[in-house]
């Protein structure tokens, strides 16, 4: 069977390629809540001609394609969740130059350039040698705590050989991942009258002292390494005329280094003890954790990485910048399988209302998805 070539693949695919984009964009999919995405992903894959596509108890979709009895498995992934809790459909638009939507390339270009990647081998009844799982993937955003990828890694545990995540612009390869601790912390107080019980303790006014002393704090000077610290959201109080009894905040700290994040540990742990007071009770819960690398073959990485590298520039001819990122590889790369998150598209705004994505980089994306799935697997080379 002579296969399509990836140029002529992607030529008769553009339309459909923008329509998949459109329709993914306007079904909302909070981690936890990607049940309608993995729907439709599902019934693509099935409708493109996939055999044996499933969803997992994490909402994961998962075409293995020739993947039975292998232990040796490359992972090609994009996750299905955006950043937004909206569970109403959000706006679209193309204007023939850009594409416009909340989570528009965070991670909705990627997944639908995954799903035209999985159908190239379907179309053309490629079996790669070592077996290949497409999946879409859930819970990479905020609180999702990387539950979907945590699942496929159990269930495949010691069968992934290597692992690819498409998110993320073109220009940017993120070959190290940050680890990070999401607490969430809760303080409560008598309250009281605003008037009459003046002079009792408000928990907001006490949770703003906790993060007065967070942004004091210095973050490790490790060479090599960066760390950060957030409060990324407030809650609490009653009424204009209430002191609070009760305030609550989410923060996290992260860093791309194993010693730094346990630093940062000791620093939030010293702030929320000495928060403790008789009158003022602090209850910390650590929400999400997201691991850092660890026993990985180094060599392995960098062949991964520099083949990733290697695709990226034959096909855009300039290399891409290195970075570390918190991705779904930080899973597989804390269980020593080597990871690397790679762009296929080239936008902007991600994580606000306002995102968007260069229209003409999404055919180079999937040029490169393609190449990079065949040159990794030995499987689907471009023929002429």
């Amino acid at each position: 069977m002579t296969k399509t070539t990836f140029s002529a693949f992607i030529d008769e695919s553009k339309e459909e390629l923008f329509a998949l984009i459109a329709d993914l964009c306007r079904i909302p999919a909070p981690s936890h809540h990607e049940e309608a995405r993995a729907a439709f992903c599902r019934e693509y894959l099935t409708r493109a001609g996939a055999k044996g596509v499933y969803v997992d108890g994490e909402n994961n979709v998962i075409f293995p394609c020739n993947a039975e009895g292998s232990d040796r498995l490359t992972v090609f992934a994009a996750h299905t969740d955006t950043v937004f809790p909206d569970t109403e459909p959000m706006p679209y638009s193309d204007d023939g130059e850009f594409l416009r939507s909340p989570g528009v390339g965070d991670d909705t270009t990627s997944l639908a350039v995954l799903l035209l990647t999985a159908k190239y081998y379907i179309q053309n009844d490629i079996k790669p040698k070592d077996g290949i799982l497409f999946v879409a993937n859930s819970c990479e955003e905020g609180l999702g705590n990387l539950a979907g990828v945590r699942r496929l890694m159990e269930d495949y545990r010691g069968r992934v050989r290597q692992f690819v995540t498409f998110d993320s612009n073109i220009s940017i390869l993120n070959d190290r991942c940050v680890g990070s601790h999401r607490y969430r912390v809760s303080v409560n107080t008598a309250g009281g009258h605003s008037y009459t019980a003046f002079g009792n303790k408000n928990a907001i006014a006490e949770l703003a002292a906790i993060v007065r002393e967070i942004y004091a704090l210095s973050v490790p000077d490790k060479s090599g390494t960066r760390t950060t610290y957030n409060v990324g959201q407030i809650t609490g109080g009653t009424s204009v005329n209430t002191i609070a009894q009760n305030a609550e905040m989410l923060c996290e700290y992260r860093s791309d280094d194993a010693e730094c994040l346990v630093e940062m540990e000791k620093k939030f742990a010293r702030i929320f003890a000495a928060a403790q007071k008789e009158d003022v009770r602090v209850s910390v819960e650590r929400i999400a954790e997201r691991p850092t690398a660890k026993g990985v073959n180094e060599k392995a990485l960098r062949r991964l990485i520099d083949t990733a590298s290697d695709v990226v520039e034959s096909v855009t001819g300039e290399k891409p910048r290195t970075s570390s990122a918190s991705t779904d590889c930080n899973i597989p790369l804390s269980l020593g399988v080597p990871a690397v998150c790679v762009g296929v598209y080239e936008g902007g705004g991600a994580h606000t209302r306002e995102e968007w994505v260069k229209r003409d980089s999404v055919p180079t994306g999937l040029l490169i998805a393609l190449r990079l799935a065949a040159t990794l697997t030995g499987a689907g080379e471009e023929k002429t």
